[in-house]
């Protein structure tokens, strides 16, 4: 199980995006910029997002070589730019990414396996104080849908392809959506609306 204390050491050791992605190489870098680039929130995706009032802390266990990493991570940072919380408080609302080499932290990996496999990305998402809440990990539905596609049809991509702009805007959403269900499923908890007394 993953216990509080034990994600929160996790977050603490963890990397803001930025930091991150300057810390691969140039090549991987270009593929993370690349798609950093290619995404914008709508108008009424950013109004979604800017109207979390509870803090979602979003861990991922990420490997910058991982193109389903390269396309999806920037992603979850433009959602953190939406709304990026207060940096000195762990209950000011909105979000607060961050990211774990998968390799160099096999002791989350172990305990978030998916399939019984180290899959990245994978999302942890939890609360103000460290309770968990949510895992999503690999792909999205979009993503599979769209890997299930070429992997089991009469074609594949070459590597490092870029998605096709339905794709990235799908996923995108389906991004988003989980970033809502978890704040719902924060804003609606007994334990947190009588901390908060709202």
């Amino acid at each position: 199980m993953l216990a509080p204390q034990f994600l929160r050491s996790k977050f603490e050791a963890a990397l803001p995006y930025a930091d991150y992605v300057a810390s691969g190489t140039p090549d991987q870098q270009a593929m993370w910029k690349a798609t950093h680039s290619r995404v914008s929130l709508s108008a009424s995706q950013r109004t979604l997002v800017a109207s979390f009032n509870r803090r979602v802390n979003v861990l991922v266990s990420s490997g910058l070589w991982c193109g389903d990493c390269a396309h999806q991570c920037p992603m979850l940072a433009k959602i953190e730019e939406a709304h990026p919380a207060k940096a000195g408080s762990d209950a000011s609302p909105g979000i607060r990414l961050r990211f774990l080499n998968r390799d160099a932290h096999l002791d989350l990996a172990d305990q978030v396996k998916i399939c019984g496999g180290h899959r990245v990305p994978t999302v942890i998402f939890f609360s103000e104080d460290f309770e968990f809440v949510s895992l999503l990990g690999d792909k999205t539905l979009s993503r599979l849908r769209a890997k299930a596609a070429k992997a089991l049809g009469a074609s594949c991509p070459l590597p490092g392809a870029e998605l096709p702009a339905d794709e990235l805007a799908s996923t995108l959403q389906e991004w988003i959506d989980e970033h809502e269900r978890v704040h719902l499923t924060l804003r609606l908890s007994t334990r947190l609306r009588t901390l908060h007394g709202d």
